[in-house]
């Protein structure tokens, strides 16, 4: 099978000879083996590995994304962000927190941009029904 990991700036792994494939979506760990059926999913926050030609043992930080298998041929990867790297452990400990930490943060400041702009929409109406409080119109 061949690999294919992607992100909007560059290809991060375009590997041929691929053995077998493990990754995580929603519902939990799955593995895909040549000759597998047509197959769609969301991955999550994980590392995805796999085993290439002549058993070498691959592995790569994925920010969430998209995973089609071409039937039986080909893996694609779609992901906002990916690193690749040799040891899973490293990459659980140090990629994957930080994948977290920062869509915690993205989280936080579309929360906080809201606020804002709820804010910003009742001074506006207040401000057109004369300076009445929103309450008084809508309540």
């Amino acid at each position: 099978m061949k690999l294919r990991i992607d992100t909007p700036l560059a290809t991060v792994v375009d590997e041929e000879s691929v053995l077998a494939f493990r990754g995580e979506d929603a519902s939990g760990a799955f593995g895909i083996r040549p000759r597998h059926a047509e197959y769609l999913t969301s991955l999550t926050i994980s590392v995805v590995s796999w085993t290439a030609a002549g058993g070498k043992q691959r592995c790569c930080a994925v920010r969430r994304g998209v995973l089609t298998v071409t039937p039986g041929r080909d893996i694609a990867i779609a992901t906002r962000e990916a690193i690749a790297g040799d040891d899973i452990a490293t990459l659980e400990r140090t990629v994957l927190s930080r994948f977290r930490d920062e869509i915690e943060t993205e989280r936080a400041e579309r929360v906080d941009s809201t606020r804002l702009q709820l804010r910003a929409i009742r001074e506006i109406v207040s401000h057109l029904q004369g300076g009445r409080p929103p309450s008084e119109t809508f309540g």
